[in-house]
């Protein structure tokens, strides 16, 4: 295992996509952790889905009365990414801000070249100018495209990605490479797997299947039930996001006295596909506990098996070996212990308990 050279009490964070899903949770879990720091949390809290879920989320983390300063701005505002920058003494970056989603980039490509590229240029430049001990940020699994060898692999060629948004998070991992080589900033990209868990983002198939199914839709089933995800609860995603934190990857110098780039890429996944059938059930069953819907729901007449969409994948399989070996850890939340949090959370959040 590696030792923690970064330490975290004491320090100024800045976390952008503070109002996501993964930004949210990471921020309340520093908080929890680690008594004497100071987090700076920036969004743009696009409405790319419903933003008073976005606000919420944000109400918590203020109710939790610490040091916390959010900022409603963008990181494709270099000014304001500077300003951030030049104010604070800001010690370690967690980059989750982004334009997320598969198939939205197919139809709203701009967005993803103005978050994704040019916000993510900005923020390697504020820590080349700022001295950051530490960058992580957020890749994906999409960027292993449709490789055939399972599980994937950091070790694996990801030069065929098959969305826009793939080849936008593909790019994150060779510019933060590029910067981290040219002016030695100690960068850790990590390839999340299919994050889920309770205040989600809506445009995930689990919520987007519950939402449906309450209002009596069909939901739609690709590639005909024959996809296989590795479903990654969102403790798992932050247990990994807090340690990894705490460890850049070390500073040293080649044989020709130049740096060697301090850069690593980890994925962070269950290492246990589910089929998509399979999880619709499980999805199906916790529902009913939570009282979501009704015991007697007719499922199957609200089911449609249709075929794959562009920019999917089959399947998502992560090798955590990596991970387990440095850091101690593995995912391991099983998917019907999520799902049972996420649907008490839904009825909670909505109303719906009785």
């Amino acid at each position: 295992m590696l030792r923690y050279n970064v330490e975290l009490e004491g320090k100024t964070i800045l976390v952008t996509g503070a109002a996501g899903f993964i930004g949210s949770f990471l921020v309340k879990r520093l908080f929890s952790d680690f008594q004497n720091i100071k987090i700076i949390g920036l969004d743009s809290i696009t409405d790319y889905y419903d933003v008073n879920l976005k606000y919420d989320r944000l109400k918590e983390i203020e109710a939790l009365d610490r040091d916390w300063t959010f900022i409603h701005d963008s990181i494709a505002n270099k000014e304001a990414l500077e300003k951030i920058f030049t104010e604070n003494n800001i010690a370690i970056v967690v980059n989750l801000a982004a334009q997320a989603g598969v198939r939205y980039s197919i139809t709203n490509p701009d967005s993803y070249i103005e978050s994704n590229i040019i916000g993510f240029y900005n923020i390697l430049e504020a820590c080349r100018h700022h001295e950051v001990e530490h960058l992580i940020y957020a890749s994906s699994s999409s960027v292993y495209g449709c490789n055939k060898k399972v599980p994937y692999s950091t070790d694996d060629n990801v030069d065929n990605p098959i969305s826009l948004y793939a080849a936008t998070k593909k790019s994150n991992e060779l510019m933060a490479h590029t910067y981290s080589k040219l002016y030695n900033i100690p960068s850790t990209g990590l390839r999340f797997f299919t994050v889920y868990g309770p205040a989600g983002r809506p445009d995930m198939a689990y919520f987007g299947f519950t939402n449906k199914l309450r209002e009596g839709k069909k939901i739609q089933i690709f590639n005909y039930g024959n996809c296989k995800r590795d479903f990654t609860y969102i403790d798992d995603i932050v247990e990994g996001v807090v340690r990894i934190m705490q460890h850049a990857p070390e500073k040293q110098n080649g044989e020709d006295g130049l740096p060697i780039s301090p850069y690593k890429v980890y994925n962070i996944g269950n290492n246990s596909p589910e089929n998509l059938l399979d999880f619709v059930q499980i999805l199906q069953e916790e529902l009913i506990r939570a009282k979501v819907l009704p015991t007697d729901y007719d499922f199957e007449s609200h089911k449609e098996l249709v075929a794959m969409q562009p920019g999917d994948v089959p399947v998502t399989y992560a090798d955590t070996t990596p991970l387990e070996q440095d850091f101690g850890f593995k995912p391991n939340t099983s998917l019907r212990d999520g799902l049972k949090a996420f649907g008490m959370w839904y009825a909670k959040y909505y109303g719906l308990e009785k």
